[in-house]
C-alpha cells in the first residue's frame, strides 16, 4: 500500500505566507513526478506546480509565478510548496499527486491524498 498526506494548510491573512508539505509512504522503490493542485468551489482543477524527480526547472501558472516555489527531498519522498504573498483567490483545496513504483520492475501508478484546506481571509 501507498499513502500520501498533506498537510500545512490552515487559515492565513491576505500577503501571509504557508508551507505545504506532501509526503507519500508505503511499499515504495521510487517515486516519480509529483505535483500540487488545487481546487477553489465552483472551478476546474489547476495544476499548481510539478516537480519530476530529476528536479527538472518547475512551471508555475501565471497565477501563482513569483510567489509560489516547489520543491522536493527525494531522500524522504516529501514535496514541499512555499506560498507567499497570498491572495484571498489562493483559497482552495489543495491536493498532492504521486507517481509511485512499488517495485523495480512495475510501472508508476497514480496516488492522490486527500487534500489540505488553504483559506485566504482577513
Amino acid at each position: 500500500q501507498v499513502q500520501v498526506v498533506e498537510s500545512g494548510g490552515g487559515l492565513v491573512q491576505p500577503g501571509g505566507s504557508l508551507r505545504l508539505s506532501c509526503t507519500a509512504s508505503g511499499t515504495i522503490f521510487s517515486v516519480y513526478s509529483m505535483a500540487w493542485y488545487r481546487q477553489a468551489p465552483g472551478k476546474q482543477r489547476e495544476l499548481v506546480a510539478m516537480v519530476s524527480r530529476s528536479r527538472e526547472p518547475t512551471k508555475y501558472p501565471d497565477s501563482v509565478k513569483g510567489r509560489f516555489t516547489a520543491s522536493r527531498d527525494n531522500a524522504k519522498n516529501t514535496m514541499y510548496l512555499q506560498m507567499n504573498s497570498l491572495k484571498p483567490e489562493d483559497t482552495a483545496v489543495y491536493s498532492c499527486q504521486a507517481f509511485v513504483k512499488r517495485a523495480e520492475y512495475s510501472r508508476a501508478t497514480e496516488y492522490w491524498g486527500q487534500g489540505t484546506q488553504v483559506t485566504v481571509s482577513s
